[in-house]
């Protein structure tokens, strides 16, 4: 993982050079990352502090504050390309999605608002929606490949309710839930796992998760629309 982790930052990097082929309304964003620096200190004490920094982060860099992104880069870039990897199952689409979801997260941050979802589940939504699509993209584009697994969409579903305007309605439905079933639905959003990865990992049988999450779902949309 900490290869992994160190070409996705790579790939961040390589934005910096000169000639690279990104769109040029990118080049606001890119050209400074060679001169950003922050303490390792400050960044650990950031991971430490959880969601609430990265609400922070997320603020100032709505402003066009390049440290504070770097900062959130620091904190946040492992995890989210460990979240790709586990959905792509190939290290250049996943450190192709963590680059592409850093790029959206900087350009659209003025869009986080921390009434309507936490930090953490915004920036897992935008990750796990860029790693889908630069799948399913090399899906049609490549014939032959053979894609992962991608019929689960339970993280998907609730990524898209996080960062809409009923997020706060989401979390609320959430609550509601038997424990068990709602550590089933948080795993699979923040952590990436798929029903397979939440059933090795419990020691239940795949088919008790799919039920289990399916009928979870079902009580969140019912929630939703009482």
């Amino acid at each position: 993982m900490a290869i992994l982790a160190l070409d996705a930052r790579s790939r961040l990097a390589s934005l910096t050079r000169t000639g690279n082929s990104r769109p040029r309304q990118y080049a606001h964003y890119v050209r400074p990352v060679r001169e950003w620096h922050f303490p390792l200190s400050q960044t650990s004490d950031i991971a430490d502090r959880g969601d609430d920094a990265l609400t922070a982060l997320l603020l100032r860099c709505a402003t066009g504050d390049r440290t504070a992104f770097r900062a959130l880069y620091d904190a946040q870039s492992s995890r989210l390309h460990g979240l790709a990897m586990r959905i792509t199952r190939d290290p250049a689409l996943a450190a192709d999605a963590t680059h592409d979801a850093f790029v959206q997260v900087w350009n659209q941050a003025v869009r986080f608002d921390p009434a309507r979802g936490a930090a953490g589940a915004w920036l897992t939504s935008i990750v796990r929606y860029r790693a889908l699509d630069i799948t399913r993209r090399r899906v049609r584009e490549t014939p032959g490949y053979e894609p992962p697994e991608l019929e689960d969409e339970t993280p998907n579903a609730l990524a898209q309710l996080v960062t809409s305007d009923e997020g706060a309605a989401l979390r609320r439905c959430l609550e509601e839930l038997e424990p068990d079933r709602r550590s089933l639905l948080v795993q699979a959003f923040t952590d990436g796992l798929t029903h397979n990865d939440i059933s090795e990992k419990t020691g239940t049988p795949l088919g008790t998760i799919k039920s289990w999450i399916r009928r979870s779902l079902a009580s969140l949309k019912r929630c939703l629309e009482a």
